[in-house]
């Protein structure tokens, strides 16, 4: 074999033929284009494949008993919280409830001596509450409405009655986006 560069290419020859000719011109455009698709063949064959997205169905059926827990404890109605949550966390699949179990967008603020989570939010690098395991992000975001006194109106309210719980959240600003 014999290996002819000319203008910024290389061929590759029998031993015997030492002139390059059209023939071994495509040959050669053919091996090239053939190693270039087995390489690109081969890198998508190992590469990670894309996480797998939560259904909206998925999210609830994974986390409505949580919110029945969280409903019976403090009075906030499970749907509201699964609404929130879904709202909040695109079903479970934001980066913040992937990566830090965050379901509710709930910031730092003060006095937060857990982990954090840094993302870019209303403003650039907004400090996010981290935490070890999503059932924390539901009991913080029940503790979050019941500590607020602007939301303290709501809990006069029934469990059953998701719209006026939906549009009293509304009313005393939470996450207005």
């Amino acid at each position: 074999m014999l290996i002819t560069c000319r203008y910024r290419a290389c061929f590759l020859f029998p031993a015997g033929d030492l002139k390059p000719t059209n023939k071994n011109k495509q040959t050669m455009k053919t091996r090239i284009i053939t190693l270039t698709l087995l390489l690109l063949a081969a890198q998508i064959a190992i590469a990670q494949p894309a996480e797998r997205r939560i259904s909206r169905k998925e999210y609830i059926d994974m986390w409505k008993e949580e919110a029945v827990k969280q409903m019976l404890e403090t009075g906030i109605p499970a749907s509201i919280t699964l609404a929130q949550g879904i709202l909040e966390s695109g079903s479970g699949n934001s980066t913040l409830a992937r990566y830090a179990n965050n379901h509710f967008g709930i910031k730092c603020h003060m006095g937060w001596t857990g982990e954090t989570f840094i993302q870019d939010d209303d403003a650039k690098n907004e400090c996010f509450r981290k935490y070890e395991e999503a059932e924390e992000s539901f009991k913080d975001h029940s503790d979050f409405l019941k500590s607020r006194s602007r939301y303290a109106f709501l809990f006069q309210l029934s469990t059953t009655d998701y719209k006026a719980w939906a549009n009293g959240l509304k009313k005393a600003g939470y996450a207005p986006n």
